[in-house]
């Protein structure tokens, strides 16, 4: 299938949030990193979302390139070609992006959605996010409101984050104390500034004790009930149910009930990165250690070229990140669940 156009990626959110699931948003790094999220995507019958950092758009220009805008479109057309060799509908997203990077990264991407729509063309990306979570409120609101127009006019979809995510990503480092909790007040102010749906379609990241990087269960104290409290808020004064689409992040070592229960309340996008680095990596550990005389030259020795052609590593890597992926979808609930 191909890469979800505006309406279809529209659809999978509204399933995702009528029928009680959400899709895990895969970051990746590499064409290697992307055939395995399609991979598992396909393999679980869900349809899914890719997504792509500032660093990781980087690492896609090449390391010595480093242009955020030349990685991102050459992600986005590589996966428009091979996404349609696979059995489900992939949505592609960027990821955090501060504010000191908008300029270099989503402004310039949502001119290229846009331009692209006037040509009678899809865009791009279906969403990109604005993280204002290191700057105030209102200021971030105030952004989040000018990014929402543009991103109307590219036919995409805005993600914005409410709050402070935990530990560090990217270079943008949230410190682990009470500002981990979005409040009402918050929700109310957001919802008064980019409506509930009327000034355009946007996903939102509130904070409920999210923290990114590596974690054993139990050391994050997740409080979901910080999301129903803001769809409460909410609801109450604009007499719609559930207004807000929330999104996940900072979600490793979360246990399952916790999950669930942010997918009860409105989540229908998880974000999962630290694990499935940790996915494809392991199977490529575990072919050099298995493999030491065989990938080096050891003693002048000539080595064997089967061991060290990247694609014996690279499958490996590849089938483990993938799934690594299917669990993803079966923890999210979104396994089975492709649309027909």
């Amino acid at each position: 299938m191909p890469i979800a156009t505006p309406e279809v990626y529209t659809e999978m959110l509204d399933r995702a949030k009528t029928q009680g699931f959400a899709y895990p948003a895969i970051n990746v790094t590499s064409s290697q990193t992307l055939h395995a999220a399609l991979r598992g995507f396909a393999e679980a019958e869900s349809d899914g979302i890719i997504q792509v950092s500032t660093g990781g758009a980087e690492f896609l220009a090449g390391a010595t390139v480093k242009d955020m805008v030349t990685g991102s479109i050459a992600l986005a057309e590589y996966a428009r070609i091979v996404a349609e060799k696979y059995s489900v509908n992939i949505a592609l997203h960027t990821d955090h992006c501060p504010k000191d990077k908008l300029d270099g990264f989503v402004r310039p991407l949502l001119r290229e959605s846009s331009e692209r729509v006037a040509r009678g063309q899809q865009p791009l990306f279906q969403s990109h996010m604005w993280d204002g979570s290191a700057v105030e409120l209102e200021e971030n609101l105030q952004i989040a409101e000018e990014l929402l127009a543009a991103s109307n006019a590219a036919r995409t979809i805005l993600e914005i984050e409410v709050g402070v995510v935990g530990g560090e990503e990217d270079g943008v480092v949230g410190e682990i104390n009470e500002k981990l909790y979005t409040t009402p007040g918050d929700a109310l102010r957001t919802a008064e500034v980019l409506g509930t749906g009327d000034k355009g379609y946007y996903m939102t990241a509130l904070t409920f004790g999210n923290v990114h990087g590596v974690y054993k269960p139990g050391h994050v104290k997740l409080r979901p009930e910080v999301l129903k409290e803001a769809q409460e808020a909410v609801a109450e004064k604009h007499g719609k149910a559930k207004p807000f689409d929330f999104v996940f992040h900072g979600g490793s070592g979360s246990t399952l009930e916790e999950i669930h229960a942010a997918i009860d309340y409105g989540v229908v996008k998880m974000n999962i990165d630290t694990d499935t680095q940790y996915a494809f990596t392991r199977p490529i550990a575990d072919h050099m250690f298995t493999n030491y005389d065989g990938v080096l030259k050891v003693d002048g020795d000539v080595g064997n070229k089967k061991a060290y052609d990247p694609r014996a590593y690279g499958k490996a890597a590849e089938a483990g990140m993938a799934a690594r992926v299917v669990e993803g979808c079966q923890q999210l609930k979104s396994a089975g669940m492709k649309m027909k």
